[in-house]
C-alpha cells in the first residue's frame, strides 16, 4: 500500500492488465487522476470522449475512461462510493486566485501532476482534465455547478484495470471546497496478476 500525503501527488506506470486500487482512508478526500499512453504520451485521457462514449456524466463501476484517440485506457471494476467527477479541471494556482481570491502560494493538483509527470517528459500544457475520484459535483436544472463535500466514507475505493500500458498521475486534492474543508491522504495499490 502506497500513501499520497495531503496536497501532494505521484506518478507511476501501470501495465496493461494490472489493477489500480485508489482508496480514501479517512473519507471525504478527492483524488485527481490523469492517464497517458506509456508508449506515446500524446495519447491521453479525454473527458469529452469518455462522456460521449459512456453516454453519461456520472462515471462509475462498469464504465471505461477513454483517450483522445477514442481508445479505452482503463476500466472501473469496482466503485464503493459511486460518485466521481469528469467535468472540472485540476485545481491550479489560478483556481485559488480566481475562485478563492487567494493570491498567496497554494498547493494545487495541477502543479502536483505536472511536477511528478515531468520525469516522463510530460509538460504542464500536456495535462488534461483529470478524472476526479470521489469528487461530488452537482448541478441544478439550469446547469449551475456546485462542488459539495465528497460522500466517500473511510476506506471507500475505486478499482481500475489498465486496458493499455499507462503512465498514471495521481493526487490527494488540494482544493478546500472539493474536500469538505480539510486535506487528507490518499492510498493506492497496484495489483499484478502474473502467474
Amino acid at each position: 500500500m502506497q500513501q499520497i500525503a495531503p496536497q501532494t501527488g505521484v506518478a507511476f506506470t501501470l501495465k496493461k492488465g494490472e489493477q489500480l486500487q485508489v482508496i480514501d482512508p479517512q473519507g471525504m478526500q478527492v483524488s485527481d487522476m490523469v492517464l497517458f499512453n506509456q508508449h506515446d504520451i500524446r495519447e491521453k485521457i479525454s473527458s469529452g470522449k469518455t462522456l460521449d462514449f459512456e453516454e453519461s456524466i456520472l462515471i462509475s463501476k462498469g464504465n471505461y475512461l477513454w483517450s483522445n484517440r477514442s481508445r479505452k485506457m482503463i476500466k472501473l471494476l469496482e466503485d464503493t462510493n459511486g460518485r466521481n467527477d469528469f467535468l472540472l479541471a485540476p485545481c491550479s494556482p489560478e483556481t485559488f486566485q480566481i475562485m478563492y481570491n487567494n493570491h498567496e502560494y497554494h498547493p494545487s493538483c495541477f502543479e502536483n501532476l505536472y511536477t511528478n509527470l515531468a520525469a516522463y517528459n510530460i509538460l504542464p500544457d500536456d495535462i488534461p482534465t483529470a478524472f476526479n475520484i470521489f469528487m461530488n459535483v452537482q448541478f441544478n436544472s439550469k446547469g449551475k455547478l456546485s462542488v459539495l463535500p465528497p460522500m466517500s466514507q473511510p476506506n471507500d475505493y475505486v478499482l481500475f484495470e489498465a486496458q493499455m500500458d499507462l503512465i498514471v498521475g495521481l493526487t490527494a486534492c488540494s482544493a478546500e471546497d472539493s474536500n469538505g474543508g480539510t486535506f487528507k491522504p490518499i492510498h493506492y495499490k497496484i495489483i499484478s496478476h502474473k502467474g
